[in-house]
């Protein structure tokens, strides 16, 4: 969807793989990337770090006071539709691969999804800057999700959004018209679908 993922590689190969330059920092792997916490990105043509969970801008319910719920995901059908989005950035999630989890409550099989061949993989995103009391500002990002692939439409309705190297610059700079473009299912054959060994906890 994703629900979480991992990131494996060294930060310097994913400077390379988003096609800028390392700032020479890195960090452990991390095997189990979960909504709330510290995600990496690509935004404004550097690496940054915001937290995975938009809360929406301006949102208020019935009594006019603000609607704090979380998106970990946006639709792409209405992403670029949807007042709870309006005025964000796109930026770039990369990842080693996701899980999926299938099967009944406490009985569930996790799923490790990864690229065919091994690397990495870019989800597109949308980010931005969260304006909380007393002045607290949050950058924040929420994945997009399309229809699945038929890699992984066996156990989830739902995939994020993969983009190739050559389309960064225009998920991150184009036009919206040329965005949505994007948002489609990646290819089949593409990737590989083994249980999680271990299961992420």
């Amino acid at each position: 969807m994703p629900g979480r993922f991992f990131l494996t590689e060294p930060l310097e190969a994913v400077a390379a793989f988003l096609g800028i330059e390392s700032d020479g920092t890195n960090e452990p792997p991390r095997l189990n990337v979960a909504p709330g916490g510290e995600v990496l990105c690509l935004a404004g043509g550097r690496l940054e770090r915001m937290r995975w969970g938009l809360i929406p801008q301006g949102r208020t319910n019935a009594r006019g006071r603000p609607v704090l719920e979380v998106m970990v995901n946006a639709r792409s059908e209405t992403v670029f539709e949807k007042s709870a989005f309006d005025g964000v950035k796109r930026c770039i999630v990369p990842v080693n691969g996701w899980y999926e989890w299938t099967g009944e409550t406490r009985r569930k099989t996790a799923w490790a999804i990864r690229p065919e061949g091994g690397g990495l993989l870019a989800f597109a995103g949308i980010y931005d800057i969260w304006q909380g009391p007393g002045g607290l500002r949050v950058p924040q990002l929420a994945t997009v999700t399309c229809a699945p692939s038929a890699d992984v439409r066996d156990i989830h309705h739902r995939m994020g959004v993969i983009l190739d190297p050559s389309d960064f610059e225009a998920w991150l700079e184009g036009e919206e018209a040329d965005a949505k473009t994007l948002m489609r299912p990646w290819p089949d054959g593409r990737l590989v679908v083994d249980k999680a060994d271990p299961p992420p906890g």
